[in-house]
């Protein structure tokens, strides 16, 4: 079951986000520290309250929050470039090693898209690390295409 995250869902957050984070820190150690969180307790909280950045988790049947997908609204008005449209931007999906492969990540980002659609989105978007090729791989076959590349020289 996906829904959105509630307060007592805080803790298995945390422990999914250092899994999220030494994904990271494993494939750029200069770049990302490990093993810690994005986000402390508290921000955490605010950002499952705050309806502009929702948060879904996917739940098993016996209770435990087996993923959780990060989201936020966005939208540049009045831009001299850009057009108005309205974008939801995953800012994070993270399924817990012990249940990849259970079809958690599809779930997730199947409700993400219901929730885009129902809200009037126009796109949905995120960023994934080089480092990372099973998240690549997943997005890839959920239907994402690049929108743009982020280079870099490291001096």
């Amino acid at each position: 079951m996906v829904r959105r995250a509630i307060k007592d869902d805080i803790p298995r957050i945390m422990e999914l986000l250092i899994q999220v984070d030494m994904v990271h820190h494993n494939g750029r150690p200069d770049i990302f520290k490990g093993p810690t969180t994005k986000y402390s307790e508290e921000q955490l909280g605010q950002i499952i309250d705050d309806d502009s950045t929702p948060v879904f988790v996917c739940v098993g049947e016996d209770g435990v929050v087996r993923g959780h997908a990060f989201c936020q609204h966005k939208q540049v008005l009045g831009d001299r470039v850009l057009t108005d449209i309205r974008t939801l931007y995953i800012d994070d999906i993270c399924v817990d090693e012990t249940f990849r492969g259970e079809g958690v990540g599809r779930r997730l980002y199947e409700h993400v898209l219901g929730y885009a659609r129902d809200n009037g989105f126009y796109n949905v978007t995120l960023n994934v690390w080089e480092c990372n090729p099973g998240a690549m791989d997943f997005y890839k076959k959920m239907g994402f295409v690049p929108q743009k590349t982020g280079m870099e020289i490291i001096l």
